[in-house]
């Protein structure tokens, strides 16, 4: 009895473990994701005292540029992403031959188990045919729009920066992940501090869900086992 229990014990701990997998994945994701802070003086050790009203390293109330340009500075990256492809294949080949051998008149046929009637039917013939004919067609396209603020995690020499941002949507049955990374270019930013996302470079964008909903979605994991190894 004591092992019966042990066992079902087990293979319940296996089945939450199995359950709780894109949670995991997902959250192991997210940590590559997590801002990158510099660090920052206190103002108070860099107050001019001098009495003067404008101060060296602050903008003026109406010139200030408000765009990020430095490690650790935010900026929205706005989503208008509006893809569509189609692809369609077709093939068709054909073969086919024939040969024939005489052979001289008089001479007994070992295969055919000698002459035939008349010389006429001493020869051996044979011919063959092939065709092949296919065709796929596939479709696919994929829409997403909204807005999501990032962090400049990196500046490149020629003033490039490097972004990286993710936004965690908790909801009552899992988790949804939208995730950016790229490179903008400065005068891309706009005066409003935000990018398009059609003018990141090296974009990499991911909208993924973890937990109840995500895992409904999938084939289970012996479905997935068996489809991996079956030869059909």
């Amino acid at each position: 009895m004591f092992t019966r229990m042990s066992s079902s014990v087990l293979a319940l701990g296996l089945c939450c473990g199995l359950s709780a997998c894109s949670t995991y994945v997902e959250d192991t994701a997210s940590a590559a994701f997590e801002p990158v802070f510099p660090t920052v003086e206190l103002a108070s050790e860099n107050t001019d005292k001098s009495g003067a009203i404008y101060q060296q390293g602050q903008s003026g109330l109406f010139s200030a540029d408000r765009r990020a340009r430095k490690v650790g500075d935010i900026l929205t990256v706005d989503f208008n992403e509006v893809f569509a492809a189609t692809k369609a294949q077709s093939a068709a080949a054909s073969k086919s031959d024939s040969f024939e051998l005489g052979l001289p008149v008089g001479l007994p046929n070992l295969l055919t188990g000698g002459l035939a009637n008349g010389a006429a039917g001493n020869s051996l013939t044979s011919s063959t045919e092939q065709s092949f004919s296919g065709s796929g067609n596939a479709a696919q396209s994929n829409s997403l729009t909204g807005r999501l603020s990032v962090t400049v995690v990196r500046i490149f020499e020629n003033g490039n920066m490097g972004i990286l941002g993710q936004k965690e949507l908790t909801l009552n049955n899992g988790k949804e992940y939208i995730r950016v990374s790229g490179i903008v270019r400065p005068e891309d930013i706009s005066a409003g501090n935000t990018v398009p996302s059609n003018r990141l470079a090296d974009a990499q964008i991911s909208y993924t869900g973890a937990g109840t909903v995500a895992d409904s979605s999938k084939p289970g994991w012996l479905s997935r086992a068996i489809r991996t190894i079956s030869p059909f």
